[in-house]
């Protein structure tokens, strides 16, 4: 009985991993105040339920509601509809939303020109430097790029085509065929030095941000125009944990999935809101573009026709010390999310992974290129030489784009000098046989000497005077 009630709970963990999409979980929060607005998004809902998540709907006033149960975040994503009142609640206060994305969490926050922007959502945005209009009710307008059948007097419906990748070197989550509907958007404007923001949807050329609210013929102060307007803005944090800012809300709404809409030319055409929805939120609640790195491998390069004698670890995988001049090869396993499996990543043509060997700064930059695969993952491998420098180095892969999770790979060594035994004899260096040959001519030479100098001893007292005796006797 034991065993058989093991088998269903094991059989059952891998029917929910097998339907499982998000890589990082399918706990859902859907924050909104008013019950009866549930039904204007009942498609989107529905979507949502299809690809395995569950929903959680809460009222943000609601006493119960919390981001966090026993210290650990209680839900996987939040998406969180706008308020009619002045804000989230006690529950819902910035600092929590931000302790939540800090914890991992993402996060998809609507917006909406019909009510205004709680200025505790705006200091919250203003955190991932990310600007609303100063006048909360402002929207986008467009007086050529709008559906002349719904906002023929507004023009505050926009009509965009899906936006493309902002880089030939980034992956394109959100690009296609077709036309979006985008009405009452509140326009952001994204500052320049944070290189964790960057706009998904931005507004066409001819479009401003416009208060409704002001009277007819008063001059207003225009803050931005043009693609300095942001429909739609992503922050990925650095523990890659994703906020989505989406501008109009009502874009989800059910009678803006597959709607018809006609041009200012009078061309009529259905919209894709509800396939641009199902990509924003795959990409928000991690259905893609997460990256996961598997094994890390560099090992000594050895040649076998000439084996080095007295090299530390050779042959070992993964080594904690190298010598200097040593060819070394470096591998990595790359895989990344697809909806329901992990499957080999290959980057842009425009695009490609690095190897950095570096100790304060990098001695080596070099590529790394793939070859081979795996069923999940594709193998990335490069080969070089360590410098003559010894010290603490690194293996390190440092890789950041836009809309995938980051990849930042560390792998500490120490690189010697040559052992006593290691350096190479002075005849095998040709450039010192000039300084062997002078060496051996000097002792030669030396050898020489001493012998002719022996050779030539003078005569000894005794005998010079057996000699003097004799030359007297004659």
């Amino acid at each position: 009985m034991r065993l058989s009630s093991s088998l269903c709970v094991l059989l059952w963990t891998f029917t929910l991993s097998v339907v499982a999409r998000s890589a990082v979980g399918d706990r859902l929060l859907v924050v909104l105040e008013d019950t009866a607005g549930k039904e204007l998004y009942s498609q989107l809902w529905k979507d949502l339920e299809s690809r395995s998540f569950k929903l959680s709907f809460e009222s943000p006033k609601a006493e119960s509601l919390s981001l966090f149960k026993l210290g650990a975040p209680a839900y996987d994503h939040v998406l969180l509809l706008p308020p009619k009142s002045k804000g989230y609640g006690p529950n819902l206060t910035p600092k929590a939303i931000l302790d939540f994305a800090n914890a991992g969490g993402n996060v998809l926050l609507g917006l909406s020109s019909e009510t205004a922007t709680p200025s505790a959502i705006s200091s919250l945005l203003l955190e991932f430097d990310i600007s609303l209009p100063s006048d909360r009710t402002s929207q986008v307008v467009d007086h050529f790029n709008y559906d002349t059948k719904s906002s023929a007097d507004n023009h505050n419906v926009l009509l965009l085509p899906r936006p493309g990748s902002l880089r030939p070197d980034i992956v394109d989550f959100f690009g296609g065929e077709g036309l979006l509907a985008v009405p009452k958007a509140v326009g952001q404007t994204l500052g320049a030095s944070s290189p964790l923001i960057n706009p998904i949807l931005k507004a066409p050329g001819t479009s401003y941000i416009y208060n409704p609210k002001e009277e007819a013929g008063e001059e207003q102060d225009i803050s931005a125009t043009g693609s300095q307007i942001a429909l739609i803005s992503a922050m990925q944090a650095r523990n890659s944990a994703r906020f989505t800012v989406l501008g109009s809300l009502e874009m989800l709404q059910d009678k803006w999935f597959d709607a018809s809409v006609q041009t200012l030319s009078g061309k009529t055409s259905k919209t894709i809101n509800r396939e641009f929805a199902r990509r924003l939120t795959e990409w928000t609640f991690k259905e893609v573009g997460v990256l996961k790195v598997g094994r890390v491998e560099h090992h000594q390069v050895t040649d076998a026709a000439k084996p080095v004698s007295n090299t530390t670890q050779i042959g070992f995988a993964d080594p904690e010390i190298y010598r200097i001049k040593t060819d070394v090869s470096f591998s990595l396993e790359l895989s990344t999310w697809d909806r329901t499996h992990y499957t080999p990543y290959s980057p842009p043509s425009s695009d490609s992974l690095q190897l950095e060997f570096t100790m304060l700064s990098p001695f080596h930059r070099l590529p790394l290129q793939p070859t081979s695969h795996t069923p999940n993952a594709t193998i990335f491998t490069t080969t070089f030489k360590t410098p003559d420098q010894h010290g603490i180095f690194a293996f390190r892969v440092n890789y950041k784009r836009p809309f995938l999770t980051y990849v930042d790979e560390r792998r500490q060594v120490t690189v010697r000098h040559f052992a006593h035994d290691e350096w190479p004899r002075s005849y095998a260096i040709s450039a010192a046989w000039p300084w062997i040959a002078g060496l051996w001519t000097v002792i030669g030479g030396f050898v020489c000497f001493v012998g002719v100098w022996l050779y030539c001893e003078p005569p000894r007292e005794g005998e010079k005077e057996k000699v003097r005796v004799k030359v007297e006797g004659e």
